[in-house]
C-alpha cells in the first residue's frame, strides 16, 4: 500500500514553474514548447523567439547629426544618384585630406561619386558595390588607390539610402 501511496503523491505534484524572464519592465515566462516569451500578466502579449527584440535603435539621421556620417547627397545628385547618399567619417577624412595641391573635398567627392556609379551600372541588381578610386593625401605624392564599399539598404522610412564605407567599416 505504501507504494500506491507513493505513486498517488507524484502524480498530484503542483506543475514545474516556468523559468522568467524581464524585458522592456515586464516578466515574460519562456515557453519554449510555443518559442515565446509571454507576459506573466498577459498570456496575449508575447514575443516570438524568431522575432529579434530590439535592443537598441540608431537611427541614420541620428548618425548624420552625431557626425558618424555625413550625408553627401546633393553632390551625388549632380552624378545622377537618385537615392539619398552619406559616407561614413572615416570616408569623410579621406575626402577632406586636401593637402595637396588641386585637391578639394568637392572634387574628390566627385570622383569617388563617379567612379561608384559607373560600378553600380556594370554590378545590375547588387546592394554591395566594390570599388577603387585613386586619392592623393598627404601621406604620397602620387595618387593611391583605396578600397571601398558601398551598401543600398532601408533608410529609417525604409526607403533606398546609400552608404559609402571603408573596407572595416559597416
Amino acid at each position: 500500500m505504501e507504494n500506491g501511496k507513493q505513486k498517488e503523491s507524484k502524480q498530484h505534484q503542483s506543475p514545474r514553474a516556468l523559468p522568467v524572464t524581464h524585458m522592456n519592465g515586464k516578466a515574460y515566462f519562456i515557453d519554449r514548447r510555443l518559442r515565446q516569451y509571454r507576459n506573466v500578466e498577459n498570456p496575449h502579449d508575447f514575443i516570438n523567439f524568431d522575432d529579434d527584440p530590439v535592443v537598441f535603435s540608431y537611427t541614420r539621421a541620428q548618425a548624420i547629426e552625431d557626425g558618424v556620417l555625413v550625408d553627401i547627397s546633393g553632390l551625388a545628385r549632380e552624378v545622377g544618384f537618385k537615392f539619398p547618399v552619406a559616407v561614413t567619417s572615416g570616408v569623410y577624412t579621406l575626402l577632406n585630406d586636401t593637402a595637396q595641391p588641386g585637391q578639394s573635398f568637392g572634387g574628390r567627392a566627385l570622383d569617388m561619386l563617379v567612379i561608384l556609379h559607373l560600378e553600380i551600372k556594370k554590378a545590375g541588381d547588387s546592394d554591395t558595390i566594390y570599388f577603387a578610386p585613386f586619392f592623393n593625401t598627404s601621406d604620397h605624392l602620387e595618387a593611391k588607390q583605396y578600397q571601398l564599399w558601398s551598401k543600398c539598404g532601408p533608410g529609417d522610412n525604409h526607403e533606398p539610402v546609400i552608404t559609402i564605407m571603408l573596407p572595416d567599416e559597416d
